[in-house]
């Protein structure tokens, strides 16, 4: 049976929808499925489809605040019994893991159903997603467009109204990105709080952090309460979660917002982007809150080197670990250009070199950490540019440096929260004259996630924007 307004509602609508038994966690998932089929061959969004073993999990899904919600993993960890993940590589051969991860799991038990993995750029190196495996998806808003990266594929199907809210990790702005490009609200939540286990310590030196991107603040507020928690042994520990989804009914106080008009080096923003923070100035100042231009004195030159270093260690680590488990090692054949030049670089970074650029990294926390004893928030453009076109970064560029600078001039600011682990949120404040959205990243102290969710969920019921559909639509 078809359910025509089934993309009118979030992962809590359609949750609430089943507990009244006016629909059936089957029929959602057949739904989906339809949904899926139809527009998956334009957006290139869907790289694994489970849609059978979704079916039984319907017929048996477990009560929760997503009871019966059709769900996408990300094809980057988001471990899944039954699943192979890939990471966007030929490298990774396509076997069925035998176990969900903890993220998994309890996603699982919040009622979620797994439908399948969404596209990602080689082990998500890149704020776009048109690998070679795969290859490009395309952004619901203009398919001629990036959806962004890396959980691209995961952003194009929320966008498109497959399923209200997927799975995304960020560790440089994977989920902020793609929301942006997507017209989505997208939540890094703090360093440490979901936990890698059973399979990982963390991610990236814990530059990483999973959760999802959605249409409304109060799906992402219910993912963070279903997943937000540490276990023993994890070597990064968040300060104890707040209840985000029942934290949602209270407004924030009155806040001292920060906001920054131009790119950290000074260099000014793309004009889209400059008035997307105009108009988040603007609609701040009239909810009461005092607003004033200023930023962190971070210094980002100094601060791309280590940056780079870790990423670069942990990707060579990483390789070879996988090549250790397939029994071959790690082959310039296997790889993408960029992917391989980073692989190489980072097995040049010294012990020494790696533990400077922890300390680094430290300093800039620290830094982070004093700005806001003062300011409660600070915002900022999420991209410095519109979502650029499909085939405007150069993939086989094998010096890293070259080939990220255009990438870290498109990406100003989101690395940045992955290097100081506070929480950091992208909303659809603003579309261009031609359609695309251009989203604005409001940053929190560190552990407050909650005040982030509050003034999200106050700017969403001021400017609604989960009506807005892109031409590309389910």
């Amino acid at each position: 049976m078809a359910i025509p307004e089934y993309p009118d509602f979030d992962g809590i609508g359609l949750a609430e929808l089943v507990a009244r038994r006016e629909v059936t966690a089957a029929e959602l998932v057949d739904e989906a499925i339809a949904r899926a089929e139809q527009t998956n061959p334009r957006l290139n969004a869907i790289v694994f489809s489970d849609y059978e073993r979704a079916r039984e999990s319907a017929r048996d899904y477990l009560p929760g605040p997503f009871t019966g919600v059709p769900f996408f993993l990300k094809d980057i960890l988001g471990f899944a019994r039954g699943m192979p993940t890939r990471q966007g590589s030929r490298f990774v051969p396509p076997i069925p893991l035998d176990h969900d991860s903890l993220f998994t799991a309890r996603l699982r038990a919040a009622g979620l159903i797994m439908l399948g993995k969404t596209n990602v750029p080689e082990f998500g190196l890149v704020p776009t997603t048109e690998g070679k495996l795969y290859g490009p998806c395309r952004n619901p808003w203009n398919p001629e467009h990036s959806p962004g990266g890396s959980s691209g594929g995961s952003a194009a199907l929320v966008a498109a109204g497959v399923v209200p809210l997927a799975h995304a990790n960020d560790g440089g702005g994977s989920i902020r990105i793609p929301a942006s490009c997507c017209g989505l609200v997208g939540l890094k939540p703090t360093r440490g709080r979901t936990s890698y286990a059973p399979d990982f310590g963390d991610a990236i030196d814990g530059l990483g952090v999973d959760l999802v991107v959605s249409r409304t603040v109060r799906d992402t507020a219910a993912a963070l309460d279903a997943v937000a928690g540490n276990i023993a042994g994890d070597p990064y520990w968040a300060p104890p979660p707040d209840r985000y989804f029942a934290g949602l009914k209270s407004k924030p106080k009155k806040l001292r917002i920060a906001f920054t008009a131009s790119k950290l080096d000074g260099a000014p923003f793309h004009p889209d982007c400059a008035a997307a923070v105009m108009h988040a100035v603007t609609f701040c100042s009239e909810l009461g809150h005092d607003v004033e231009e200023a930023s962190p004195q971070f210094d980002t030159a100094s601060l791309v080197p280590p940056f780079m270093a870790l990423w670069g260690a942990n990707l060579a680590a990483g390789l070879d670990h996988l090549g250790h488990l397939i029994g071959r090692s790690p082959a310039e054949e296997d790889f993408e250009g960029l992917t391989w030049g980073l692989y190489r670089t980072g097995k040049q970074v010294s012990a020494s070199e790696y533990l400077r650029a922890k300390a680094v990294m430290a300093r800039a926390t620290r830094e982070a950490a004093r700005f806001h004893r003062t300011y409660d928030v600070w915002f900022s453009a999420t991209l410095g540019a519109p979502p650029v076109p499909l085939g405007t970064f150069d993939m086989e560029e094998r010096d890293p440096m070259k080939a990220f600078a255009p990438l870290i001039d498109y990406v100003p600011f989101t690395a940045m929260q992955n290097v100081t682990g506070q929480p950091a949120i992208n909303l659809p404040l603003h579309w261009n004259d031609r359609g695309l959205p251009i989203g604005v990243q409001f940053v929190g102290r560190f552990g407050d996630e909650l005040t982030l969710l509050q003034l999200a969920a106050q700017l969403e019921e001021a400017q609604p924007w989960r009506n807005r559909k892109p031409p590309v639509w389910a």
